[in-house]
């Protein structure tokens, strides 16, 4: 199954981090995403792009995972050579994820 089958996303950029939320549409889902959904795993699946930590938040109020990517996104809006300076679409490809 994919992220995306119990999962939306939203994602934001501060300099060189990204910032990617994971909203679980059900409850039982986001106790699931818990366990499998880990800061190793995120940085795993973006080891190409994401040179730095990756830390993750739980924010069980509104069954969401935050992940803050360090070094993400090629040095940042002003430096990156990225057609997606940004890192927008990254939610995207997080949800492309096998789980």
């Amino acid at each position: 199954m994919k992220l995306k089958d119990i999962a939306h996303s939203r994602t934001g950029d501060k300099g060189n981090i990204s910032n990617i939320s994971v909203i679980a549409y059900k409850d039982t889902d986001y106790i699931m995403l818990k366990e499998k959904l880990t800061s190793q795993v995120v940085k795993e699946y973006f080891h190409e792009i994401c040179k730095g930590e990756v830390v993750r938040y739980d924010i069980d109020s509104i069954c969401a995972l935050n992940f803050v990517l360090d070094k993400a996104l090629g040095g940042g809006v002003t430096r990156s050579l990225a057609l997606d300076k940004h890192g927008k679409s990254l939610c995207m490809a997080l949800l492309e994820m096998e789980i």
